[in-house]
């Protein structure tokens, strides 16, 4: 299937500082590897920043994880018949990830346990719904937000995915487009993924990796089969504020608002 080009990943944006280590000569020695034609390339700022973000999340987060399938047939023929229109109109093109995330923008409204923080024994809930994404560029990886995602239409969602993308590829991301997420959709079916466990965005509470979306046979009421556009939903929790019954709650609303698009007027 055609998809958005968001890589999904974690982590957030934060200014990189350096500390020099006690032992000077640790620092300068070379680094030692039994094949000669290995090549060492020091890490970018950007990536040394992810790994700060990714040791602090696993080592301060107990992680939970979940996963559903959705049947997103109607989304599918949705966008195949709206999407020259859209193009047409919008100047855009229209890809699949926009519906997934306007969907959780919905469940996270009926669900705001969801849009959280922990913050020193205390639970946050954040007012707001600012939904990280992730884009990467050839060497780096970025995480810019869609701030106040309700407040968009689901065209609206898309037009606001197209222009961070293309100002993390123009170099112009303004900083306060990295700033102030609380929840993170992660596009893993672009690269064929069909089912992970993200890291969470620390300090936010739970990430969903939208997967791939394949063809296959699903059973229908009337004891029979049919053919179906089917997705898996992968959600890592917070443990310390969510548990099972909150995230199979939140899933299901985001498979619920995932069936009810299906005309036109859905996408404004």
């Amino acid at each position: 299937m055609e998809s958005e080009g968001i890589i999904a990943s974690s982590g957030q944006h934060e200014e990189i500082t350096t500390t020099q280590p006690h032992d000077k000569a640790a620092q300068n020695r070379p680094y030692s590897s039994t094949d000669t034609r290995d090549e060492v390339v020091p890490a970018s700022g950007v990536r040394k920043a992810i790994a700060k973000k990714m040791v602090q999340s696993v080592t301060e987060i107990p992680h939970a994880w979940v996963m559903v399938e959705a049947d997103v047939t109607n989304i599918v023929k949705l966008r195949n018949q709206t999407k020259e229109a859209f193009y047409s109109q919008e100047g855009i093109k229209l890809s699949y990830f926009p519906f997934f995330v306007k969907a959780v923008v919905q469940a996270l409204k009926k669900n705001p346990k969801m849009n959280t923080s922990w913050d020193n024994g205390n639970i946050i809930y954040h007012k707001d719904i600012n939904v990280s994404i992730a884009v990467t560029t050839e060497d780096n990886l970025y995480v810019p937000v869609i701030h106040n995602a309700d407040k968009y239409s689901l065209a609206g969602i898309a037009s606001e995915i197209n222009r961070l993308a293309s100002d993390v590829r123009s170099n112009k991301l303004k900083s306060e487009d990295m700033q102030g997420g609380t929840f993170t959709v992660n596009n893993t079916g672009t690269l064929g993924s069909v089912q992970s466990m993200g890291i969470i965005n620390h300090p936010q509470a739970a990430i969903l990796q939208v997967e791939s979306i394949n063809k296959r046979l699903v059973p229908t009421e009337d004891g029979g089969f049919k053919t179906a556009d089917m997705i898996n939903l992968s959600l890592s929790i917070d443990h310390r504020i969510l548990d099972g019954l909150a995230a199979g709650k939140f899933l299901k609303d985001v498979k619920q608002n995932l069936e009810r698009y299906s005309n036109e007027s859905d996408l404004y």
